[in-house]
């Protein structure tokens, strides 16, 4: 079991106040680990900071947005200073825009482009340059199913999911050679605060999911956490360029008649 401790290990982890990026946070935090969250809202930041002191956690907050380069860097150099490295960085911050291609504005097409993908490298590459000087680190991007399927209404979100597929597998070819490991995760569809409204019983799209997962189930949030702490620990430390699908395996199947 001392492969998955991340005892004495500092985890990065943006967007990770709420949802998704909280619950893998927390599973960090459980292995072991020190917390630096990341948020660009003040009460969202201070609420999960309460949530994890409340748990006993270890875990600072900064307050910054992913895309803005000049300040990432500006909380990349506070982060190392107050903790004095960072070992895992997992870049969850992410939004959706839920827009017909047809009708979406380019200007929103970039803001997703820009906060799901040009945010991730931003922060993969401040990070990464003191990750190569310790010569030791794991980056963990938060990918998706639409990393490599097609839906209605997410073609900005799919096409930045793709995009960050490919800069985990790119980085990962550069930056092995530095014993980095750089994998991602994609996650199937959750239980979170966002699809609450649509997860009440004789909705189509519950009904849906339900029947298109083999395990006929909704994912809950701390179904994320192992797959977080395996690929930020050791025994994950030949594993590179990957992306595991945490999806209670939609994509090993067709799927079945809704009949059935």
């Amino acid at each position: 079991m001392n492969l998955f401790d991340l005892s004495g290990k500092v985890a990065v982890v943006t967007g990770g106040t709420h949802g998704l990026g909280m619950a893998m946070a927390e599973g960090l935090a459980a292995a072991g680990a020190e917390l630096a969250i990341t948020s660009t809202t003040p009460s969202k930041l201070d609420a999960a900071l309460d949530y994890y002191h409340g748990k006993g956690y270890k875990a600072t907050g900064y307050l910054f947005d992913v895309t803005d380069e000049l300040e990432a860097a500006q909380k990349v150099a506070l982060m190392e200073a107050t903790h004095g490295k960072i070992d895992i960085l997992v870049n969850n911050a992410g939004i959706i825009k839920r827009v017909p291609a047809i009708e979406m504005e380019v200007e929103d097409f970039r803001k997703v482009i820009d906060v799901d993908l040009t945010g991730p490298f931003i922060m993969s590459k401040l990070i990464g340059k003191h990750m190569i000087k310790r010569k030791s680190g794991k980056i963990i991007n938060i990918c998706s199913m639409m990393s490599v399927l097609g839906r209605d209404n997410v073609v900005a979100y799919a096409s930045a999911k793709g995009g960050l597929k490919m800069l985990t597998k790119n980085l990962a070819t550069e930056w092995a050679k530095h014993n980095i490991q750089v994998n991602g995760i994609g996650p199937g569809y959750f239980a979170t605060s966002q699809t609450e409204p649509i997860r009440v019983d004789g909705h189509p799209f519950n009904d849906f999911i339900i029947s298109r997962t083999p395990d006929g189930r909704w994912g809950n949030p701390e179904d994320l956490a192992g797959t977080a702490i395996f690929l930020a620990s050791d025994a994950s430390r030949f594993i590179n360029g990957q992306i595991i699908y945490v999806d209670g395996g939609i994509l090993a199947t067709i799927g079945k008649p809704a009949n059935e």
